[in-house]
């Protein structure tokens, strides 16, 4: 089973504006269209993901946009700032590679 985030938002460009950032910092490049208001990316390696969570927490003033995580077949996880610490941890250590 593939992992994954969802990025969900009310208002019309924060997703774009989020992966933009996100995307220009890691030297990736994105596409989206601006009335995007909900974005799916898949990881193979769950490990991927602490990357953009942890960008996403950082920023969390920034964006008018919600987290979720997929780590087991239905079954999605809020990312707050309250669980991040802990979901992180728990990423490292159930995905040791």
């Amino acid at each position: 089973m593939k992992t994954f985030i969802k990025l969900f938002s009310n208002q019309e460009g924060e997703i774009e504006r989020f992966l933009k950032q996100f995307y220009n910092n890691s030297n990736l490049s994105v596409t989206v269209s601006s009335s995007l208001l909900e974005w799916e990316q898949s990881f193979d390696n769950p490990i991927e993901m602490t990357e953009m969570i942890g960008v996403f927490i950082d920023n969390l003033e920034d964006f008018k946009i919600n987290m979720w995580v997929c780590l087991d077949e239905n079954m999605l996880i809020n990312v707050t700032k309250n669980n991040v610490d802990d979901l992180i941890r728990y990423m490292y250590e159930r995905f040791p590679y």
